[in-house]
């Protein structure tokens, strides 16, 4: 937890929580960039922040069963968005250190782009699933 300037704890408030599958995700970006858009996330990075989060979930869809469930929340001057699956789990080490070949490997291209469109990704992986957390800064 982050503690504001008089030493209180503040939690993060929770802006979105819903759950996707592929027919989801349209309206899961368009959801997503309007709570960060309120949250004043401008331009070009609410864009990216989008394109990040889409690749993370795509991933979700297409590797681990299909779906998942995203939170996305303001924690002391960021967002916070947490993508969570059922899949069998990968690390950070996946997350190519260049810019994937366009030679029709896409291996690795959409969590290097998550990558690099945020400030901080996290990834963990449990029995139960994987977690990974995009955040971004946002304007003062």
């Amino acid at each position: 937890m982050s503690t504001a300037s008089g030493g209180r704890e503040v939690p993060p408030v929770t802006l979105l929580e819903s759950r996707f599958d592929r027919d989801g995700l349209p309206r899961l970006r368009m959801l997503v960039e309007q709570y960060a858009d309120q949250q004043g996330l401008t331009e070009p990075r609410r864009s990216e922040f989008i394109a990040a989060l889409d690749a993370v979930a795509v991933n979700a869809v297409e590797h681990a069963g299909g779906g998942g469930k995203l939170i996305l929340q303001r924690n002391n001057g960021h967002l916070d968005c947490h993508i969570d699956d059922l899949g069998p789990g990968f690390s950070a080490d996946v997350i190519p250190v260049r810019a994937p070949a366009l030679d029709g490997d896409e291996s690795g291209r959409g969590l290097w782009l998550a990558d690099l469109f945020t400030d901080e990704l996290n990834i963990s992986a449990g029995p139960g699933g994987s977690r990974v957390t995009l955040t971004v800064r946002l304007p003062r």
